[in-house]
């Protein structure tokens, strides 16, 4: 069986949300479906999208673990993004979590060091 998460982000604003998601993954969306919504790859099978659905706006949540933590951070401190806070599991998983323009959190967790 196969699984590829869809993983869906409501947004208020397009524009503000277009610009923030492509400056915390480094790209343009992979897709435009329509006027209200673009849609990011995270790697084979796996992808991300922005809805405008203002009344749902800033409550998702998310984590991505990827094996190149330190590097993504740095990649994303390079396009003007911080995370909002960092932090370190008892087993040493690190996680540091942003926050979009509406609230909505993307974490990007990492191995120990």
């Amino acid at each position: 069986m196969t699984v590829e998460p869809f993983a869906g982000v409501p947004v208020t604003d397009y524009g503000a949300a277009l610009a923030w998601y492509e400056k915390l993954l480094g790209a343009p969306p992979a897709l435009l479906p329509n006027d209200t919504e673009a849609v990011w790859g995270l790697g084979e099978g796996r992808w991300i999208y922005i809805e405008v659905r203002p009344g749902h706006a800033g409550h998702a949540m998310q984590t991505v673990f990827v094996d190149d933590f330190d590097a993504r951070l740095a990649r994303i401190a390079e396009r003007g993004l911080e995370p909002a806070h960092r932090e370190a599991c008892e087993n040493g998983v690190r996680k540091a979590v942003f926050h979009d323009p509406d609230g909505n959190e993307t974490g990007f967790g990492g191995d120990p060091l």
